[in-house]
């Protein structure tokens, strides 16, 4: 489904507003570490959002992405790509084995061939900022405006409303 360019303009609000509501305000700036350079056989992650940087050039083990073509694991060395976010949890695995999940609204996934990788998101928050009260009421409220839509326009925004909003549900919900 194609739409308008001031229809991608109110769905990006739509979306960043939904993904706001249900995330706890436990935002925290700081500076960010220097990152050494990877060495053969490592990975540069990098993994940004419009609400906060979370990985500046670090090198991590592997980076499990949800898209539209289907989820997919990174690992050095993965042959170049670029993919579309659909919402979900980004998993990123530390040198280390920790795991961080973060939910993602939407964006972009690039693997460069020098096994660098970025990752640009809409919007996203860690799972454990997710809220899962408030993100059931923003599923409630988000169907119930799709059931009432009025017009194509209120239909595909509320669509869309819809599915990221199920997703935060079953993200918070793990």
């Amino acid at each position: 489904m194609e739409f308008q360019p001031q229809y991608k303009i109110t769905m990006s609000y739509t979306l960043r507003s939904l993904l706001r509501t249900v995330s706890r305000k436990l935002q925290v700036r700081s500076y960010a570490a220097e990152a050494a350079a990877p060495k053969e056989g490592e990975m540069a992650f990098t993994f940004a959002a419009g609400n906060k940087v979370f990985y500046d050039k670090q090198v991590v083990k592997q980076v499990d992405v949800p898209s539209f073509s289907g989820a997919f694991g990174i690992l050095p060395k993965h042959v170049p790509t670029l993919a579309v976010l659909k919402p979900g949890v980004v998993t990123v695995t530390e040198n280390d084995g920790k795991q961080s999940k973060i939910f993602v609204s939407s964006g972009t996934i690039t693997v460069n061939e020098d096994s660098s990788v970025q990752v640009l998101a809409e919007e996203a928050h860690p799972l454990e900022n997710l809220d899962r009260a408030a993100a059931q009421e923003a599923l409630s409220k988000a169907q119930s405006e799709f059931n009432s839509a009025a017009n194509e326009q209120a239909k595909a925004e509320a669509a869309i409303a819809v599915e990221v909003a199920e997703e935060i549900v079953k993200a918070a919900s793990a």
